[in-house]
């Protein structure tokens, strides 16, 4: 080794080795190896075994983490800094890769001779507990954040998705509506000119408005074989009375309940020729209030859904508040529809009779949304999903469960513990179950699973007050 590559004052830039004597940071350079990297290279690989431990006596490194097939940066370590200390004090891989920001050197230390530092220096093992447990912190906090986003671009994507299908039909019912009312006002020119007796007149729009009234309260309740074999039927029969657009008008005919029998005793009043022109009239002004109808339900179902993303944000609301554990359940089921429309069976067992309880109503939602969307994971999107609730003593009880392969005991342990997952990769990260098991412990409640292979539950016990 170069001896005058490293020189003990460059090492007092260090805070774990900052209170060594002379003699411990001469000994300590004596037995170490001068490494020099160029930028890009990697020093310590995540996942790789190491029998050594670093410290940077010029240059920056990079501390990365894989998360979802993608490279997170959780910090630069300039000089001074450490690298690699809890594999060496665990012997354990380490959990990030470690890469030379700009070419660098470092002192690396073997095991061996770590473990005499520690042993012989006090104050350098408690230098290094510090480290130690800052690292940890500040890594939990950041992809405690990014699981966050995760989640957040996941909900993102299912309500964009929920979304586009009720906005596309309403733009496309709105599309035609505009074409529509062209028709019907046309059609409408064609039934001043046949000057109906006035008795007749109103016959006819006394029934687009009967039949209109009518649907809107009852609608047509026929099987689709029924109604296919019917519409063909009111098909041939207009073509037999002179319209040759019958493919057109007999759906929404069949619709509002006319058949065959009912067109020729309904008709039996008007001549042949004003047959055709007076049921054009009536049948386009069915489909303009169907296409009304049609704009109403998709703006409706839009509204329900931003309703239910307020609700599930508690948006303009004070963080923590009384609410209702069902509201805020069947927010994140309407969040997690597109999900749950894959083939998900969903139960529902509610105790409508449970008290509000004092909560961080945004925070639980999340938990909500974890849990449920594991359980439709462990069914491939398609098994049952049951949600129960129940009070128990002081405690409003939140039972999920869902008949997946279950969790094995030797995984059950570990699973609320950070990074721990056993989904493959680009499917999650292990942060999931471990924010839920801290944000339940800030409620002052407990989580608890129970599993065996077709059923498995996990039990959240919150306290009403």
């Amino acid at each position: 080794m170069d001896q005058n590559f490293f020189k003990p004052e460059m090492l007092k830039n260090s805070a774990f080795l900052s209170g060594l004597p002379a003699p411990q940071l001469d000994w300590l350079i004596k037995n170490g190896k001068s490494i020099s990297l160029e930028a890009g290279q990697i020093l310590i690989e995540e996942n790789v075994p190491q029998e050594a431990f670093y410290i940077i006596t010029d240059g920056e490194f990079e501390i990365i983490r894989k998360a979802e097939e993608k490279e997170v940066v959780l910090a630069v370590q300039g000089s001074g800094q450490i690298l690699g200390e809890m594999s060496a004090i665990v012997d354990v891989p380490p959990t990030a890769t470690v890469r030379a920001f700009r070419p660098s050197k470092v002192l690396k230390i073997n095991r061996e001779i770590f473990n005499q530092l520690l042993l012989n220096n006090p104050s350098a093992g408690m230098s290094l507990l510090r480290t130690a447990m800052l690292r940890l912190r500040n890594t939990e906090v950041m992809l405690n954040q990014r699981e966050k986003l995760a989640s957040l671009g996941t909900l993102a994507a299912g309500l964009a998705h929920e979304l586009n299908n009720p906005a596309a039909a309403a733009r496309r019912s709105s599309g035609q509506l505009r074409h529509t009312i062209n028709d019907w006002l046309n059609s409408r020119l064609g039934m001043d000119a046949l000057n109906l007796d006035p008795r007749l007149n109103d016959i006819t729009m006394t029934r687009l408005r009967s039949d209109i009234v009518r649907h809107d309260h009852h609608g047509l309740g026929i099987d689709p074989m029924t109604r296919s074999d019917r519409e063909s039927e009111v098909e041939n029969w207009l073509e037999e009375h002179g319209m040759d657009d019958a493919w057109e008008y007999a759906p929404i005919l069949v619709t509002f309940d006319w058949t065959p029998a009912l067109l020729e005793d309904w008709c039996s009043e008007f001549e042949a020729a004003q047959i055709p022109v007076i049921l054009r009239w009536l049948a386009t002004g069915y489909i303009v209030h169907s296409l009304v109808d049609e704009i109403l339900h998709s703006t409706e179902r839009i509204s329900e859904i931003v309703t239910a993303v307020k609700s599930y944000a508690y948006l303009d609301e004070a963080p923590k508040k009384e609410i209702d554990i069902h509201d805020g359940l069947e927010s994140t089921l309407v969040i997690l529809k597109h999900k749950l429309k894959q083939g998900i069976t969903l139960q529902r067992d509610y105790d409508l009779n449970l008290p509000r309880i004092e909560a961080y109503g945004s925070e639980l939602n999340q938990v909500w949304t974890n849990l449920i969307d594991n359980a439709i994971d462990a069914t491939d999107g398609a098994g049952l999903l049951c949600l129960r609730t129940y009070q128990q003593d002081d405690q409003v009880v939140v039972d999920i469960g869902d008949n997946g392969p279950g969790i094995p005991p030797s995984v059950e342990q570990h699973i609320f513990e950070p990074f721990f997952t056993t989904k493959g990769p680009s499917k999650g990260n292990g942060l999931g179950l471990h924010v839920s098991y801290n944000i339940i412990q800030k409620h002052r409640g407990k989580i608890v699973v129970k599993s065996q292979p077709g059923d498995t539950h996990f039990i959240v016990s919150l306290p009403i007050k």
